[in-house]
C-alpha cells in the first residue's frame, strides 16, 4: 500500500451496510458458492464425495429391497455414470411445485423421498441433498429414469434443467442411471478420479449390504479398461476376515463371531475376530456411512465388550479375586471389528454423517450384546479363553509399561528439566516458534548442531535402526535406549500419557539421508508416530526434510539437485563437464551446506506429514511394518511404480 492511499482499519468496509447488502441465493447457487459447506472441500476428497452421493441413493434403494445390482463406470473424460436396477425416480408431478418428481429431486435442496411418508424406512442420504448438490457441481449432468414402462430422460448444465422431462424409449425394467461431469470450475485441483479411491468405497458398501452387486469400471483407456466386481453373501463377517488378511494378521480364533438384533424399525449387526497383533480395528456405520468419528452405536459395542469379558472372566475366575477389571484397552487389543446399524430417522452431526447421536440405538447394541455376545462366550469357551489369555497379558503390560513409565522418569529425569545428552537444545522456549531435527547419525547431527540456527532450531542425533513398535507391546516401548530421548526432549509424552499442550517444539522434523537406510529409518519414527503420538500428525507436528541428491557445480557456480532430472537441468544449464556429487549421506555435506539445502527456512523444502484417510494409514503401516511378509510384498508389487523416497 502506497503512502497515497487512504488506510481503512481493520474489520471495517467503507460501504454503507444496508439492504443492497444482503444477499439471497436462489435454488443451487448457494451450493455453488460454497460447495465445501456441503461436500466438505473441493478437492479430490470433494471430488470423489460426488460419487458416494448418487452411489448411495442406489444403496438405499437396495436397503428398501429394491435393487441388486449397481454399475460405476469412469468414462473417457473422467464423467461418472452410476446405473442400478432399483424402482427408479419417480417421474410424476410434484403437486407443490408442479415439476417431474425426478427433476426436483436433482434441482431443489432437501426433497426426496427420505423424510418420511414411506420411500425409505432407513436411508443413508438423510439430508436430501446427495443428487441436487451433485448436479449443482457438475458441467452437465444427465439422467434416465426406466419406470412403468417407459424411459425418461432430462440433461441439466451447473444444476440447471436445459430441455424437459421427456420419454425416449420403452422398457420392462425399472432402475436409475445417471451420467455426469464434475465443474473444473469448481474442482480446480484436479478432476481426475482414482480407481482405487472408489475401488475401497464401493468394496466396503458391498461388503455392508451382502448380496449386492457392486460393479466399477474404468474404461478410461480404451485398451486398458480395468472391471472389478463385488459382491460377499457373508457381508460384514467377509469384511472382518479382509481386514485381518489385508494386514496380514494371524487370528485367534477361526470363525468370525457375528451377532444380529431387530428392535421395531432399527436393526443393529457386529462381526468379530481377534487377531495376534497389538493393535484394534473398530470400524463403525451408520445406514452404511462410516461413521469416522464413532457415535452412540460404537461407544456402546466398546462398553459393552469390556463389560461382558470382564463378567466372563470373573465368572469363571481366569481374574482373581485381588486382580483389577479389565481395561477397554485390554480387552480390544488385537480386536477386529464392523459395527453396522440401520435405523429411520439417523442423526448425524453433519452432512458427511461422521458422528452418529441417536441414543435408543446404543441401548440396541447394548441389548445385543448382553444376550448374543455372552451367550456366544457360554457355548464355544475355548474362543472365550483365547481371547481373555490374550486381554490379561495385555493387562500385564499394561502395567508393565506403567512401571517402565516410571522407571523412566527417575533414571532418566522425564519428570525433572534434565534433557538427553544427544539433545542440542535451542534457546527460543516458543513453541510457535521452535523446531526440532531428529537427525540420523553422530556426523550428519555435528553438521547440523553447526549449521543450524541456535535461537529456535534443536537438533537430536539418532544412531541405528530403533524399536518397530508395529511388533512390540508398549511395555517395550517406555525406557527404550532409542526412543527415550526423543520423548523425553518433546516433553508431551506418550500413549496414555500424552498431553500436545507440554509440546516443545511446533515442528518436529525428522532429517535422514535419502537413501534405503534413511527411508527405513523414517518409516520406523513414522511408526511410532502414528501409533503413539498420533495428535501430532493430526495437526500437522511432524515433517520430513528433504536434502539434496547431487552437487552439480562449475567453478563458482553450485546448483543442488533433488532429482535426477534436476541434476541433467542444471549440468545442462552450466554447460561443458561440470563436477557431479553424489551425496551418499547427510554427513558428507559441511555444516554451511546443510544449512544451505535443509535446514535454511528461506530455501528448503520440508514435506508435512499428513492423515488423508486414517483407515489407509493404518492399514499401510500393519501391512508395512507387521510380521507378515506376503501382504507386505503384495503391497510393494503393486505400488512400487508410484513411491517416492518421501512417501509414508
Amino acid at each position: 500500500m502506497s503512502t497515497e492511499e487512504k488506510n481503512v482499519p481493520v474489520g471495517s468496509v467503507e460501504e454503507e451496510y444496508d439492504e443492497s447488502q444482503i444477499q439471497v441465493l436462489e435454488g443451487l447457487e448457494a451450493v455453488r458458492k460454497r460447495p465445501g459447506m456441503y461436500i466438505g472441500s473441493t478437492g479430490p476428497r470433494g471430488l470423489h464425495h460426488l460419487v458416494y452421493e448418487i452411489v448411495d441413493n442406489s444403496i438405499d434403494e437396495a436397503l428398501a429391497g429394491f435393487c441388486s445390482h449397481v454399475e460405476v463406470e469412469i468414462l473417457p473424460g473422467d464423467i461418472i455414470s452410476v446405473r442400478d436396477n432399483g424402482r427408479g425416480i419417480p417421474v410424476g408431478i410434484n403437486e407443490k411445485l408442479g415439476l417431474p418428481s425426478v427433476t426436483v429431486v436433482l434441482t431443489v435442496l432437501h426433497a426426496g423421498g427420505k423424510f418420511g411418508g414411506g420411500g425409505y424406512k432407513v436411508a443413508g442420504g438423510l439430508h436430501g441433498v446427495g443428487s441436487s448438490v451433485v448436479n449443482a457441481l457438475s458441467d452437465w449432468l444427465e439422467v434416465e429414469v426406466s419406470r412403468e414402462g417407459h424411459v425418461y430422460a432430462q440433461r441439466f448444465e451447473k444444476g440447471n434443467a436445459v430441455n424437459d422431462l421427456t420419454i425416449i424409449g420403452d422398457t420392462e425394467e425399472t432402475g436409475t442411471f445417471i451420467r455426469f461431469k464434475p465443474d473444473e470450475t469448481i474442482f480446480t485441483d484436479t478432476t481426475e478420479y482414482d480407481f482405487d479411491t472408489l475401488q475401497k468405497r464401493l468394496r466396503e458398501q458391498a461388503f455392508l449390504n451382502g448380496g449386492l452387486r457392486i460393479t466399477l469400471t474404468d474404461s478410461r483407456d480404451p485398451e486398458n479398461v480395468r472391471t472389478e466386481s463385488y459382491c460377499y453373501e457373508g457381508g460384514i463377517s467377509s469384511f472382518v476376515e479382509y481386514l485381518n488378511k489385508t494386514r496380514g494378521y494371524s487370528v485367534l480364533h477361526n470363525d468370525v463371531i457375528h451377532i444380529s438384533i431387530s428392535d421395531d424399525d432399527s436393526f443393529a449387526e457386529v462381526a468379530l475376530q481377534y487377531n495376534d497383533s497389538y493393535n484394534e480395528n473398530i470400524l463403525s456405520f451408520a445406514n452404511n456411512m462410516h461413521t469416522i468419528d464413532g457415535g452412540t452405536h460404537e461407544q456402546a459395542f466398546k462398553n459393552g465388550v469390556q463389560r461382558i469379558f470382564n463378567n466372563y472372566a470373573r465368572k469363571y475366575k481366569l481374574l482373581k479375586d485381588n486382580d483389577s477389571n479389565l481395561k477397554g484397552d485390554d480387552v480390544r487389543e488385537g480386536l477386529c471389528a464392523v459395527v453396522s446399524v440401520k435405523l429411520t430417522d439417523a442423526q448425524f452431526e453433519s452432512q458427511t454423517k461422521a458422528k452418529l447421536g441417536n441414543t435408543a440405538i446404543g441401548t440396541l447394541v447394548t441389548k445385543l450384546l448382553n444376550e448374543k455376545l455372552a451367550s456366544y462366550l457360554e457355548e464355544n469357551p475355548s474362543v472365550a479363553k483365547a481371547i481373555l489369555e490374550k486381554s490379561i497379558n495385555a493387562a500385564r503390560a499394561r502395567e508393565a509399561a506403567q512401571k517402565a513409565r516410571e522407571k523412566a522418569r527417575k533414571s532418566t529425569g522425564l519428570g525433572s528439566v534434565r534433557m538427553p545428552e544427544k539433545l542440542s537444545d535451542c534457546i527460543s522456549t516458543d513453541p510457535e516458534r521452535t523446531e526440532l531435527f531428529v537427525v540420523e547419525g553422530d556426523s550428519a547431527g555435528g553438521s547440523a548442531i553447526q549449521g543450524r540456527d541456535r535461537n529456535y532450531q534443536a537438533i537430536l542425533s539418532m544412531w541405528g535402526k530403533m524399536l518397530n513398535v508395529e511388533k512390540a507391546r508398549v511395555d517395550k516401548v517406555y525406557g527404550n535406549e532409542k526412543l527415550n530421548p526423543m520423548i523425553i526432549a518433546m516433553g508431551c509424552g506418550i500413549g496414555a500419557d500424552f498431553d500436545i499442550s507440554k509440546l516443545r517444539y511446533g515442528k518436529i522434523i525428522i532429517m535422514a539421508d535419502a537413501d534405503v537406510d534413511g527411508a527405513h529409518i523414517r518409516t520406523l519414527l513414522l511408526t511410532f508416530f502414528f501409533r503413539y503420538m498420533r495428535p501430532l500428525i493430526d495437526e500437522g507436528h511432524i515433517y520430513c526434510a528433504q536434502p539434496p541428491l547431487f552437487k552439480v557445480s562449475k567453478g563458482k557456480q553450485v546448483r543442488y539437485a533433488f532429482s535426477e532430472e534436476e541434476r541433467d537441468q542444471y549440468s545442462e544449464e552450466l554447460g561443458g563437464s561440470p563436477d557431479i556429487q553424489r551425496y551418499k549421506g547427510l554427513g558428507e555435506m559441511d555444516p554451511e551446506q546443510l544449512w544451505e539445502t535443509t535446514m535454511d527456512p528461506a530455501f528448503r523444502t520440508l514435506h508435512r506429514v499428513t492423515i488423508e484417510d486414517a483407515e489407509l494409514a493404518d492399514e499401510t503401516v500393519s501391512i508395512l511394518m507387521g510380521d507378515k511378509v506376503e501382504p507386505r510384498r503384495d503391497f510393494i508389487e503393486k505400488n512400487a511404480k508410484y513411491v517416492t523416497d518421501l512417501d509414508f
